[in-house]
């Protein structure tokens, strides 16, 4: 199958780019190391990074203890050329940073007027009594340049030392990225001048990271050098994000997403989005263009379908209801799962889910109804069905499919893969895939 190639005849524009500076993240806090808060501000400062070009090198979480606060920034500034630092910029005695920032860099603090008014306005605004303490956020060490924080009262602060660049924000997440988006994204972007990098993400869902590298290894084998693709797995998905560099050619977002034609030749009954997006969110747009309804009939999901359903903004233009029959009497009451069925086969069967899944289009006056039912586990296995076996069905006018899988990956895990795996068979039979 014939692969697009990125080569274009004419000759390459002449642009002369800096190598991108190293950037490292540090996180401060006893809170992270003992597992009570999960860093989701790396995450953010990695992807937020990466679309202007700059690659995080190291990631380090930090104590709240001074002298390893200290021996970390010794560390970083011999691996980086910027350093983004959040964390212990509150008000309590245990957030050291600006203290130990002030030291490491021979100053002392100092007032900073406009965020003392900013911090007393906010006060002011929720009629609340100022105490010393909350004076002290506008503290800042003297010889940094000062980022105003529009949504809290913890400065943001910019340091140059010896040609390394010092960035310390606060921990709280949506205090973080609104200092990142208002100043220190712009302000990196203008200080390095850094070849533009683009990203082009394909999400896929129904077969593994290994099986999908077969797949498409020749496609892969004929990128062009400044293209790489990188495999990214996430629960029952996979996303795959090509990254390009600039070569001095015109146009190299189109150019590459000139390169997709021939991936969906290889996988595209897989691939769901060509964006960053959930597979939910997919199914809904699938559902709007075909003007679908439709509903849930759940046992060992106990409602985890219906959820990720409406979890999507919107989702009462297409989402009705849903029955989570857990017990058979709810099944045979609620659903009109047949006595006979249930005698022949048991509740974790084909033939059980294809008659909850009809029944649900019917009773829920639906275009289309998904089920499930299983033995998630550890307890429920029988002689003839294992733990983790997990039955699926989708219905709609014109057909009923039905599927079995044996999971085996514990009780969470048994729920969570049986609601992707009727998710993924859902969006194939709205995608006519």
């Amino acid at each position: 199958m014939p692969t697009a190639q990125l080569t274009p005849k004419s000759s390459p524009l002449s642009t002369t780019h800096a190598a991108p500076p190293d950037v490292e993240i540090m996180t401060i806090g006893d809170e992270l190391l003992y597992g009570q808060v999960i860093d989701t501000n790396s995450a953010f400062m990695g992807q937020e990074l990466g679309k202007i070009g700059l690659r995080v090198r190291q990631i380090s979480s930090v104590s709240d203890r001074a002298d390893e606060i200290v021996a970390a920034l010794d560390l970083a500034r011999q691996r980086a050329q910027v350093v983004l630092i959040t964390g212990g910029l509150g008000p309590t005695k245990d957030d050291l940073t600006k203290h130990v920032l002030a030291r490491y860099f021979g100053t002392g603090l100092v007032m900073h007027e406009p965020t003392l008014h900013h911090v007393e306005e906010i006060f002011k605004r929720f009629q609340r009594p100022m105490l010393d303490v909350n004076r002290q956020q506008a503290l800042v060490p003297a010889n940094c340049e000062v980022l105003h924080n529009a949504v809290g009262t913890a400065p943001g602060m910019w340091f140059l030392d010896q040609g390394t660049i010092f960035v310390s924000m606060p921990g709280v997440p949506f205090e973080m990225k609104r200092l990142m988006t208002d100043h220190v994204l712009p302000r990196l972007q203008a200080q390095f001048n850094i070849a533009p990098i683009e990203h082009v993400v394909v999400m896929t869902a129904g077969l593994g990271e290994s099986f999908l590298a077969q797949r498409i290894e020749d496609w892969e084998d004929a990128l062009p050098a400044n293209i790489k693709l990188a495999y990214l797995p996430s629960f029952g998905a996979v996303r795959l994000r090509l990254t390009g560099s600039d070569d001095g050619w015109p146009d190299l977002r189109g150019r590459m997403l000139a390169l997709l034609p021939a991936l969906r030749e290889r996988i595209g009954e897989y691939i769901f989005a060509e964006e960053e997006t959930t597979l939910e969110a997919a199914i809904g747009k699938l559902l709007l263009a075909k003007n679908l309804t439709i509903g849930t009939a759940e046992s060992c999901t106990g409602g985890l379908v219906a959820q990720r359903l409406t979890s999507v903004s919107g989702s009462s233009a297409y989402f009705r209801g849903s029955i989570v029959a857990y017990h058979n009497d709810i099944k045979q009451q609620e659903l009109g799962v047949k006595t006979e069925t249930l005698a022949e086969f048991g509740a974790v069967s084909e033939a059980t889910v294809r008659e909850m899944a009809e029944s649900a289009r019917r009773r829920l006056g639906v275009d289309v109804a998904v089920a499930t039912s299983g033995i998630a586990g550890p307890t429920g296995a029988t002689e003839t069905k294992k733990v983790g076996t997990v039955c699926l069905a989708y219905a709609d006018a014109t057909q009923t499919i039905s599927r079995e899988y044996v999971l085996d990956r514990g009780r969470a895990l048994n729920t969570e893969y049986a609601a992707q795996s009727v998710l993924t068979l859902l969006r194939q039979q709205l995608a006519g895939v």
